[in-house]
């Protein structure tokens, strides 16, 4: 089969990343071999093919969410058949541990994060892989595969943070930060399902314009000096209940002074950095609550499926990548160049 490998580490993903022929894999006795239609990219590809901030094992495939068809089911397997329309589910845990067994496989300290983490040569950007019956999810014939692979990830990240998390109720004011980013979109898109008022940022003007398509009810520039002053001037310097964070060093001391007493700030990732400072005042004197998310459970993945059906969460794509052209999409996205997800379709050579 074709799998797109890369051999070594490297900044530049064009000189690394290959499309080769390899052994088509064998399935374990509680695995499904899926034939995967469409694969999405996610910012951990790059950390990958990098090699930082974590050691990938070499050889590697990368790609963290697929959907597909079932080809092949293992004989203990029992809730899928072959030919089932699926998606991956790419948080691997031991399923056994306290956490695990109390609902939060998220914080495993033996936790995975498929096709990042897991190898060597064992991830999604092939024509065909493998997981645990435990790591798949069935998709409705009303969810294409390209959307499934766009928002599996993302969408449950995106439910975690807000729903798992923060624990969002209606009326609530939420600032969701890079607003067309993978997890960004979809944050815009929950928030409004559960009837909040959306203060969304994105740094030109196209991807405002895209934020407010989304839904968001007001939208900032937040590569502006004075940004977080707008917000406060949605806000008629009420604040916000909760801040929806992923970008890191360059916004969060602005993002935690904007919130209102009690309110909720939670992150996942930091894509400017992660070394970044607090006014610790606002932490004791206002009952901040800081809150760290990383992935999600399964059931959160198959809500976002459910609402995906539903058109209430609607996945934005920006590019479409035929299986041979995919390294591009590790540059496009090293240079913020698309606005929503990247897709690869690895059936089509």
């Amino acid at each position: 089969m074709k799998a797109a490998v890369f051999r070594e580490y490297s900044q530049d993903p064009l000189k690394v990343v290959k499309i080769e022929d390899i052994d088509t894999p064998k399935i374990k006795p509680n695995e499904v071999m899926i034939k995967v239609e469409a694969a999405a990219y996610n910012y951990n590809d790059l950390w990958a093919i990098w090699g930082d901030p974590v050691k990938t094992p070499l050889p590697h495939i990368s790609g963290s969410d697929v959907a597909g068809t079932v080809v092949e089911a293992g004989e203990e397997v029992t809730k899928l058949k072959v030919g089932d329309r699926v998606v991956s589910h790419s948080n691997m845990s031991c399923r056994v541990c306290d956490m695990c067994t109390s609902g939060r496989e998220y914080d495993c300290n033996e936790r995975l994060i498929w096709g990042f983490q897991t190898g060597p040569l064992w991830g999604g950007f092939c024509q065909n892989t493998h997981l645990p019956e435990v790591n798949v999810a069935k998709i409705p014939d009303s969810v294409s595969y390209e959307q499934a692979a766009a928002v599996s990830m993302v969408g449950m990240t995106a439910w975690h943070m807000l729903v798992g998390r923060a624990k969002i109720k209606p009326g609530q004011t939420v600032l969701v930060m890079g607003g067309t980013s993978g997890v960004g979109m979809v944050g815009i898109q929950i928030a409004k399902l559960y009837g909040c008022d959306v203060i969304a940022t994105a740094g030109n003007k196209e991807k405002m314009n895209k934020c407010a398509e989304l839904g968001a009810d007001h939208v900032v520039n937040h590569r502006e000096p004075d940004w977080y002053k707008k917000v406060r001037e949605v806000t008629k310097k009420q604040g916000v209940d909760v801040v929806f964070e992923h970008i890191g060093k360059s916004t969060f001391p602005q993002e935690v002074g904007l919130l209102k007493m009690g309110g909720t700030l939670v992150a996942t990732g930091a894509t400017t950095g992660y070394d970044s400072t607090i006014d610790l005042r606002y932490l004791f004197f206002k009952g901040t609550n800081l809150l760290g998310s990383t992935q999600g459970t399964k059931a959160e993945l198959e809500q976002v499926i459910h609402w995906t059906a539903k058109g209430k969460i609607k996945p934005l794509i920006s590019t479409v990548l035929p299986f041979s052209d995919m390294a591009k999409g590790h540059t496009m996205m090293a240079n913020a160049e698309q606005i929503g997800k990247i897709v690869t379709t690895p059936q089509e050579l």
